[in-house]
């Protein structure tokens, strides 16, 4: 016998071996073919020698030992990157010069960020433990005849296992026997309403059965809603669906360690590749090159540039002395090393992402990797699910439809269990001629008055062949009343549309009806019927069901006589079924008929159910939240493209779609094939080939009938196109694209621990909205982060290029006289960075940060140039304001030994230091300013405001008050350390000045004029280049212009 899914056989070497052919497949077998090859008995099960026998050879029924965390791990992850590394290095350099103040400070930055990172890392909750949690505890299993509870993780495959309500199901099962068995598979589908099973289904080999539509199976870690089962066991552990997710969530596509496939015989050379691959990986994952977000990786690119350029340049400034190397030339070259290193940028990025994420907290968003706050603000794709993402997550009425009265339509209901929000429309014509008609018609704000007859009747069965209940509670919390409902989702929402019109159970019986019997909804027979005698004697039976089983136990309807139901009126009903069914809807019929008791058999459900009077259909949907539509358009103005990945049916997920915004309303301008790709089936998508899918001109906006594979493959494929995704999910089917995808976003209300466990950021009121708010916050960190790098390394540049050119001053011994002493360096890079950056990465987000592209780079070329320009003009300043005191008021003379202290002669050159310090200090802090807005004016950072440019700029420098005080704080700490005995003389090496004050002012202004200057010839720049006409702008923000492009319309109204 060949084993199959969940079982295992050993070889003739003993190796535990898997097989699996599609023609194995439980769910295309017969019930007799599975007790066969599972060598099971449907009286007695299996008998206590096989099942130990089993459990020996496919282990325990379980998702794996548990995984210890390792903290040494985690530190080891903490520090081994470059740019930590950088630090480090930097702090040993400190501190071995007994620069104590540096060191202390890079010391500290370097303790924040492995404490902060190694914090958050820690609290990361395990995914696989959660996953172990879904599992059931116990299982009532039939072993040696006997039914018995056992341990869940002893059930092996082969054993009969009973199920009913409320039962976690242990194992994946082959229903062998069920009655009115629902089971709640939204955790593994995404599906929002339980699933009814049927034992008797067998499906033919060949096309693929997606998981939710598998109804002779019942799976692991799924629910019983409704009624009770009994399967074999065909899957245990890890080979159960539930577990295949697991496997997947264990599987590590960025492996350090690449291992060689012996069964392929590998040769020396594979050994060899994979050895330097190894060592390539463990290098580049130390220094953090291979892991983290984009911005991640070039930080840590960058600290590696750096540290090789400040390595270059202490190089050179020992060289520049003929390697006559004494203690302050090797200062000054550490220094100068130094400066090149932004060592406050890891800090103040870990900083301003955990200030944001508090910033989150208040927005309902919860971030559980700081890192991807950053990256939010590059996600240019989102894949989200439907079912209590964009949609509600709990069924309401949308449209009724009596023949022969008209269309009943239901909007604006945004509180599913409360009948007094919404509004009531009516139409006099039918669902099918207002879906063909080519005029616009509306639905009317007033119902017919009175109420139509036939609607009447139809409320009765609405009302009375229903048993939810629906009822008015007090909120322990606040005191304020609140809908409360219990039942069944289809029955409350049906229960809901009636109380709207005044229609109650409870108002309808009374004192007048009495009820005789009722027949309970049943899978197989997919209706429900109730009976009820009033006062007068007469016998009522009110039905309703599925259209088709409804259908066929009617005889007659209202035309608008009643009249017997012919052939073509069926049709004409289903067509009217089919075109609320287009729509999204599920769609149930209704039906009545007198009964006489003393003649007819009330308790024979044949005889009730039968010569009915059809009297209409109801279309009930899980509806879009209201603000999803707005979100999504928002969406795709900020450039955002939105995709639907749901295990929904197709017309509901296209409808839903439709609704909100993700597919264009006029699909019917689209040629078919366009729709095609619009919207796919995920056994379509399935079927493609990688290469398949990359071909396709567009990828799909929505995929229906999603495994949990489907989700992983299309966000590979936007990978594969260099997109940048989010996925959103709340069930165990989300979790494993969830970690695929750059940034993981779960639901905290109704979402499982899987999800959550797998995902970087969780939204607590599960709302689609909320993305937006985490999109927003994402991009004006980003906006921020790059401000701060770009004063950083602007500073860090005009440093570097100010002390290198500085070592052109020689004095009379030989050596270069430094324009900046050590401490002066050490002292800028300690106040003009740290702080001042930390207040750039709290400005708030620009008025219109939504309507931008989304930019997952922070060194653009426009950054990097900026960076250039403005650490070449700063460093002009400077040095030419050290010139102008040594050698304009000054004779030129440079003294000597003035790099060691005050000797003879050095008062001219520590005056110049104390100016061209003061001057460094203040262009510096003025650039924190100037990087709040890369090309708007400092003096008018808000055009679309008509205040006076003075009064708009308090106005928005008092805005950020952090950045305001750290920049005032920095700019008068300079005068202390100028005028402060022996601090001035001995420490920093510069002495008190007078009109130098005024040059240090002057080139300050100077530099600000330099900057405004290089702001204004940006701004005609760009003006230029962006100077496009209205045609192309509104083309550009189309979101369906990929799609419309190979449309046969080129004229349409996309809307």
């Amino acid at each position: 016998m060949t084993p199959s899914i969940g079982y295992v056989d050993e070889d003739e070497n003993g190796q535990k071996s898997k097989f699996l052919r599609s023609s194995d497949d439980p769910y295309r077998l017969s019930i007799e073919e599975v007790i066969e090859k599972f060598e099971t008995h449907l009286e007695n099960g299996l008998s206590d020698e096989q099942a130990k026998s089993k459990l020996a050879k496919v282990g325990l029924n379980n998702l794996g030992a548990d995984e210890k965390i390792s903290i040494s791990k985690i530190l080891a992850h903490q520090i081994f990157n470059a740019m930590v590394l950088v630090l480090i290095i930097s702090l040993i350099i400190a501190l071995a010069i007994k620069d104590w103040i540096s060191g202390g400070v890079i010391g500290f930055v370097v303790f924040i960020n492995i404490f902060v990172g190694f914090i958050q890392e820690l609290k990361a909750e395990k995914t696989m433990g959660s996953l172990r949690s879904l599992s059931s505890p116990m299982a009532r299993a039939l072993r040696n005849g006997v039914d018995s509870n056992i341990n869940a993780e002893e059930v092996v495959p082969g054993d009969i296992i009973h199920i009913k309500v409320g039962d976690t199901i242990p194992a994946d099962l082959r229903l062998v026997d069920c009655m009115n068995l629902e089971t709640d598979e939204a955790l593994l589908t995404g599906e929002s309403l339980p699933v009814a099973k049927d034992h008797e289904e067998i499906y033919d080999y060949g096309a693929p059965i997606p998981v939710g539509d598998r109804l002779n199976m019942a799976f692991s870690s799924s629910i019983v809603a409704k009624g009770r089962g009994t399967g074999i066991v065909v899957a245990t552990g890890l080979d159960t669906e539930i577990g295949k997710i697991a496997k997947s969530l264990k599987n590590n596509d960025d492996a350090v360690v690449v291992k060689v496939d012996k069964s392929l015989n590998p040769s020396t050379k594979d050994y060899l590749i994979a050895v330097i691959k190894t060592t390539k990986n463990i290098i580049f994952n130390v220094l953090g090159t291979n892991v983290g977000t984009p911005l991640q990786r070039k930080l840590s690119w960058l600290a590696i540039l750096l540290f090789w350029v400040a390595v270059l340049f202490a190089i050179v400034v020992m060289a520049s002395q003929e390697m006559r190397v004494n203690r302050n030339v090797a200062i000054y070259a550490i220094c100068v090393a130094l400066s090149m290193i932004p060592s406050s940028l890891v800090v103040v990025l870990t900083i301003t992402m955990a200030i944001g994420a508090q910033v989150m907290v208040t927005k309902n968003v919860i971030v559980r990797k700081l890192d991807s706050l950053e990256a939010l603000g590059g996600i240019n794709d989102i894949c989200s699910d439907k079912t209590g993402t964009l949609t509600m997550g709990k069924m309401i009425a949308r449209k009724v439809w009596i023949p022969n009265v008209g269309s009943y339509l239901v909007q604006n209901s945004n509180e599913p269990f409360n009948p007094t929000v919404g509004d009531i429309s009516f139409n006099e014509n039918s669902p099918k001629f207002i879906k063909e008609t080519d005029d616009e018609l509306d639905f009317i704000p007033h119902l017919p008055s009175p109420t139509p007859i036939l609607f009447e009747k139809w409320l009765h069965i609405a009302t009375l062949a229903n048993i939810a209940s629906l009822n008015q509670i007090q909120n322990e919390m606040d005191g304020s009343i609140e809908w409360e409902a219990h039942g069944d989702a289809t029955e409350i929402a049906i229960n809901v549309f009636t109380t709207r019109l005044g229609y109650t159970r409870d108002k309808l019986i009374g004192d007048s009806l009495e009820h005789l019997n009722e027949f309970p909804f049943d899978s197989s027979i997919k209706r429900m019927s109730t009976v009820y005698k009033d006062k007068d004697g007469n016998s009522t039976v009110y039905t309703k069901g599925a259209v088709e089983r409804v259908l066929s136990c009617c005889k007659y309807w209202y035309n608008p006589e009643l009249t017997a139901l012919s052939e073509e009126d069926k049709l004409l009903i289903e067509s009217n079924m089919n075109a609320l069914s287009s729509e999204g809807l599920r769609v149930l019929a209704f039906a009545q008929r007198e009964i006489n008791i003393s003649k007819e058999n009330v308790s024979n459900r044949e005889v009730v159910e039968s010569n009915l009077i059809f009297l209409g259909l109801i279309g009930i949907y899980d509806p879009p939240r209201p603000e999803s539509a707005k979100s999504v358009k928002l969406c795709h103005k900020a450039g955002i493209n939105v995709h639907m990945l749901t295990g929904d049916h197709p017309g509901t997920a296209k409808a839903i779609a439709q609704e909100v915004g993700i597919l264009p309303h006029n699909l019917y301008h689209y040629r078919e094939e366009v729709v095609k790709v619009m919207v796919m089936i995920a056994n379509e998508f399935d079927s493609l080939s990688d290469d398949e899918i990359d071909n396709l001109p567009v990828l799909p906006l929505v995929i229906a009938r999603c495994a949990p594979q489907t989700k992983v493959r299309m966000i590979e494929a936007l990978h594969r196109r260099g997109k940048f995704v989010a996925m959103t999910g709340d069930g165990v089917n989300d979790s494993p694209s969830l970690k695929k995808a750059d940034v993981g976003i779960a639901m905290g209300l109704n979402g499982s621990d899987v999800a959550k466990d797998a995902s970087d950021i969780v939204l607590t009121d599960d709302n689609f909205a909320s993305i937006l708010n985490a999109i927003e916050e994402g991009r004006r960190m980003s906006s921020n982060i790059q401000k701060f790098v770009l004063q950083l390394l602007a500073e860090n540049v005009a440093q570097a290029l100010y002390l290198m050119i500085g070592l052109a001053f020689i004095d009379k011994s030989g050596y270069s006289v430094f324009p900046l002493s050590p401490v002066e360096v050490l002292w800028i890079i300690v106040v003009t960075s740290c702080f001042p950056a930390m207040g750039l990465g709290q400005e708030k987000a620009s008025h219109d940060i939504l309507e931008q592209p989304p930019n997952a780079t922070i060194f653009t070329w426009e950054v990097i140039i900026d960076m250039i320009a403005y650490g070449f003009w700063m460093a002009v300043c400077c040095l030419v304001c050290f010139v102008c005191i040594v050698y304009g008021k000054g004779d030129g003379s440079l003294g000597e030994n003035c790099n060691e202290g005050s000797d003879t002669g050095c008062n001219l050159v520590f005056r110049g230091r104390s100016g061209a310090f003061a001057a460094f200090t203040w262009c510096a802090l003025l650039l924190a300013w100037e990087c709040i807005h890369l090309r708007l004016s400092f003096f008018k950072m808000r055009p679309e405001l008509e205040n006076p440019w003075w009064k708009q700029l308090a106005i928005d420098l008092w805005d950020n008050q952090f950045l305001f005080w750290s920049v005032m704080g920095a700019i008068v700490s300079v005068f202390p350390v100028v005028y402060i005995p022996v601090i001035n003389n001995k420490v920093f090496l510069h002495a008190p000045i007078g009109y130098e004050w005024g040059l240090a002012v002057a080139f300050t202004i100077l530099f600000l004029i330099g900057a405004e200057g290089w702001k204004w010839f940006k701004r005609v720049y760009y003006r230029k280049s962006n100077a496009n006409n209205p045609e192309y702008d509104l083309e550009r923000n189309d979101p369906f212009k990929e799609y419309s492009s190979f449309s046969k319309s080129n004229t349409m109204e996309i809307v």
